[in-house]
């Protein structure tokens, strides 16, 4: 191996395949070996055995699609306000003065510490999840799109100015083509922060979704069951993110060089 070495896509695979082996051979050895109590940590076949009946008997595609659809439509109502507001921070120096402080401000605040409040407002429905969804990425969004906005390169702005553009054809012909990959790779980054976001307002007030059974697991102490909930967030996250990265190098070519 050499620093920043490329690796072959074959090479790239087996070896995240084999880290995931690994793994599942250390659990299956604590486990199954007698190392760690199953009271506290169930075996690999356990887990396989109780998310099966969890989808039989359970009706757990059912907790799924729900979570599936609170992150979808909490991550779009957030990047709909955010994108467009972050451009216009990154293009235009008045704008960040303006808002910056706040937003900096706002993404400290954690979505969880809003979920008293938005029960209060919004009550235990589908809506305050979104909105804990929303808080949790939208001001995350909001700085790191304009960060990236505001980076691109100055020599094309003035270039630009020099041909007579106006304010809007820089941002519409310069600023936001040459920003678009880096936004599209924000955008697949803070999708990942979603789902954690989804989990957490799950856990509470909640009757569907994988963080209601998560936490009606912990009651039963049903370890296998809270553990297959766990890696199916890991499965459908690692699938959107293939997708996005799949969909931003069909978009964006030019990136990859």
């Amino acid at each position: 191996m050499k620093p920043l070495a490329p690796v072959s896509n074959t090479a790239r695979v087996l070896l995240g395949i084999s880290f995931f082996v690994l793994f599942f051979a250390l659990w299956a050895i604590a486990t199954l070996g007698g190392f760690v109590s199953k009271t506290f940590l169930a075996d690999p076949i356990t887990m396989v055995r109780d998310g099966y009946e969890l989808i039989v008997k359970h009706g757990f595609m059912f907790d799924i699609g729900m979570t599936v659809w609170r992150v979808v439509g909490g991550f779009i109502l957030a990047a709909l306000v955010a994108v467009p507001i972050g451009i216009l921070m990154g293009a235009f120096k008045p704008v960040e003065a303006f808002l910056e402080p706040f937003v900096s401000f706002a993404r400290y605040l954690p979505a969880s510490a809003f979920i008293p409040l938005l029960i209060l407002w919004a009550g235990i429905g589908e809506t305050q999840k979104l909105l804990v969804i929303f808080i949790g990425s939208v001001f995350q969004l909001i700085l790191m799109v304009a960060v990236s906005v505001g980076s691109v390169r100055r020599d094309l702005v003035d270039a630009a100015l020099t041909l007579g553009a106006r304010n809007s054809g820089i941002l519409q012909r310069v600023m936001i083509p040459s920003a678009a990959p880096d936004i599209a790779e924000i955008l697949r980054l803070v999708l990942g922060w979603a789902w954690t976001y989804v989990i957490v307002a799950e856990l509470i007030g909640s009757s569907s979704g994988i963080g209601h059974m998560i936490i009606d697991s912990q009651a039963l102490l049903a370890t296998g069951q809270m553990i297959f909930g766990i890696i199916v967030i890991g499965i459908i996250g690692l699938i959107s993110d293939f997708l996005f990265k799949a969909v931003n190098r069909k978009l964006f070519p030019w990136s990859l060089a």
